[in-house]
């Protein structure tokens, strides 16, 4: 089945986060996270990847923009989330992980 768009943020469960992801400098992966209300577990992570972008002040380097995750859950549907490291909007948002996709089961 093919992915349906979702764009919205979701709540990550802090007590599941995965630490050994944060000592390599990424971010603490959750193993569970709240959607529309309803909580969803994460059963594997099927591939991750990051995004870069230039350097906003002018320099020629490049900075990691968001680490992505396709993810696989408990119920078996597919998931894409990804975690933004800067925030777009001034002031802040607050949040920092977004459901990008997501494919029922089949």
């Amino acid at each position: 089945m093919p992915a349906r768009f979702v764009s919205e943020p979701i709540v990550p469960d802090a007590a599941t986060f995965d630490t050994s992801r944060m000592a390599a400098g990424e971010p603490g992966f959750p193993r569970k996270f709240s959607w529309r209300g309803d909580t969803v577990e994460v059963a594997e992570i099927i591939r991750t990847w990051k995004e870069d972008g230039a350097c906003r002040n002018g320099s020629t380097d490049r900075y990691v923009r968001k680490h992505w995750y396709e993810i696989r859950t408990k119920t078996g549907a597919t998931m894409t989330i990804y975690f933004e490291r800067s925030f777009r909007l001034k002031p802040a948002r607050a949040e920092r992980w977004w459901l990008f996709s997501i494919a029922d089961e089949t």
